[in-house]
């Protein structure tokens, strides 16, 4: 097993490919932690909070959207789930650059 912080580095910022392309934010890191988690060190670990945020931030989303006809909520919950979606993948690739362990909000534990 080899130390490569920039490829962990590059798998939290490939989740900005979402807001470049509309799609490759779940698909890249899901195909990165899926070919390297048993060649790079601690790649298995950031890649699954990688994927369970990914996915969190998925079923948000889908909870939104009836949101939006029912009340008016879902534009706001919507616009802060962007927010973290953008923010928490650039903090967590400065993190994961010092070896640190990701830490994202409100993520569920699909993958453990």
């Amino acid at each position: 097993m080899r130390q490569d912080n920039q490829l962990i580095v590059l798998t939290h910022l490939s989740q900005l490919l979402t807001f470049i392309t509309g799609f490759g934010g779940l698909l890249v890191p899901l195909v990165i932690w899926l070919t390297q988690k048993d060649n790079v060190y601690a790649m298995d670990e950031q890649g699954k909070h990688i994927l369970n945020f990914q996915l969190s931030m998925l079923i948000y989303s889908i909870i939104c959207i009836p949101l939006i006809l029912a009340l008016g909520l879902g534009i706001l919950g919507l616009f802060i789930l962007c927010v973290l979606s953008f923010i928490y993948p650039i903090i967590n690739a400065i993190r994961a650059s010092h070896g640190k362990t990701p830490r994202y909000p409100l993520s569920l534990n699909f993958i453990s």
